[in-house]
């Protein structure tokens, strides 16, 4: 007996299905390391501490995004009204009724563009106070194939 988890599942969701698999079945074998995506873990974990601070969490990313949609799931699931928008000009007005903090985040595939826009639709409207949360740094490089890092080896030498 063996399992995987989908890269782009809610953490918390994935870790309990874990335990109970690990409860059920304690000789399961599992993958070497943590199958779960770094960006969907990070982003997911900083949407916990956001969504702890904010009133309402704006993610932008695609209906479609698994990893997205997770996002907003997390920020509701503790408490924070929660959107997923495409971009800026979704914001509905209704939704920054009675706000004083509102947090932005994004899929991962989510240009970094969206986020600026969406950033700069906020101090148009008078926003003055932005700062942002780093709760992780992201350090991960990946490294090009064996072969590639040998051709290229070669044809600087």
């Amino acid at each position: 007996m063996a399992f995987i988890t989908q890269t782009t599942l809610s953490v918390d969701e994935t870790q309990d299905v874990i335990a109970r698999l690990r409860e059920r079945f304690p000789a399961i074998t599992s993958p070497r390391t943590d199958d779960i995506c770094y960006a969907t873990t990070n982003r997911q974990a900083a949407v916990r501490q956001l969504a702890r601070e904010c009133d309402l969490v704006l993610v932008i990313g695609s209906r479609n995004s698994s990893n997205s949609n997770r996002l907003v799931e997390v920020a509701r699931d503790l408490g924070a009204d929660s959107y997923l928008i495409d971009n800026e000009s979704q914001v509905r007005e209704e939704w920054l009724d009675g706000k004083r903090v509102v947090g932005i985040t994004s899929g991962a595939s989510a240009p970094e563009e969206l986020v600026e826009r969406l950033i700069d639709f906020f101090r148009e409207r008078g926003t003055s106070d932005v700062s942002e949360l780093e709760v992780v740094r992201e350090d991960v490089r990946f490294m090009l194939p064996k072969e590639i890092r040998k051709e290229l080896a070669a044809a600087k030498g």
